[in-house]
Parts: structure tokens; sequence; C-alpha cells
């Protein structure tokens, strides 16, 4: 198994994505066309391949500066355990310094847990970094003037 991860959606076949979901019953009845449009319109998203077929993906939906959403994790039946889908979180999260991220899951509760995420009322969530302090770094002019992080514990 040689698994890529693909975070330009170039080359995404849509068809074939919308097929995969339905055969492993992650299908939410998007067509293949409306697929492609909730990923393009996503803050960022990654799909896995192994030797060109997807079996894996996950996508962010973000303000850009305190809060994303993450969506659409979803790996393969006959793939998963393998770390596809805690290489695919990885990619997308990075970025994200500062920015409370929030999920819901049905039955992934502990693959999330494990990768630093609380449970909350509602779904689970996770700050990347220090709550805002990359956002507030860049918005300051990187002077330092605004870097005074909130209340530790957020």
């Amino acid at each position: 198994m040689t698994i890529s991860y693909a975070t330009n959606l170039a080359g995404v076949n849509w068809t074939e994505m919308k097929a995969s979901l339905s055969a492993d019953d992650f299908d939410n009845g998007r067509t293949p066309q409306e697929l492609e449009l909730s990923f393009r319109n996503s803050h960022s998203a990654v799909v896995a391949y192994d030797s060109g077929t997807i079996v894996g993906t996950a996508r962010v939906l973000s303000d850009g500066v305190c809060n994303a959403y993450l969506v659409d994790v979803w790996t393969r039946r006959d793939h998963r355990r393998n770390g596809i889908a805690t290489r695919m979180i990885e990619i997308l999260t990075q970025p994200l310094l500062g920015q409370h991220v929030y999920l819901q899951t049905d039955d992934a509760t502990d693959l999330y847990r494990k990768l630093g995420f609380r449970e909350q009322p509602i779904g689970m969530s996770k700050v990347i970094g220090r709550w805002l302090a990359d956002g507030r770094e860049r918005r300051a002019g990187g002077d330092g003037a605004s870097t005074q992080g909130p209340r530790s514990g957020r």
C-alpha cells in the first residue's frame, strides 16, 4: 500500500469519489458536481490515494481567524487503521494555528481523542496552537502589540 495525499483538487475524479463513498456507505446524497463544489468552496481539502484510487477524504471550513470545522473525514473501509485519517487531519489542521477546530462524529470518538480533540456539549473540538495567536500577530503587523492571547483553557 502506497498512500499519497493531494491538497490540489485539479485532478480529482468526482464521479469516482461519489462511487467510492456510496460503495462504503458514506454517501450523503451529493452528486459528483455537488461534491466538487463543496470541496472547492472549503478552506482546504485533502484526498488520499492508494495507487491512484481514492481511499480517503477530509476538508475544513474556516473563517481564517479563529474558528474552523472539520468535515467529510472518510477512509475507505479496507484502508482503515493505517493512519490515513490521522495524516489527512494533520495536513488540514497544521496551518490552522490559533483556530478552534470543531467536528462532529457518530463513531470515531476514539480517533479524535487520540488526536487531541475533546468532547464538547455538541461535537468535539481542539485549539491548534494558541487560541488566535497566529492571526493576531498578522493583524498587528507582527509588532507584538496585540499578541496577548486570551485566557488559557479555551
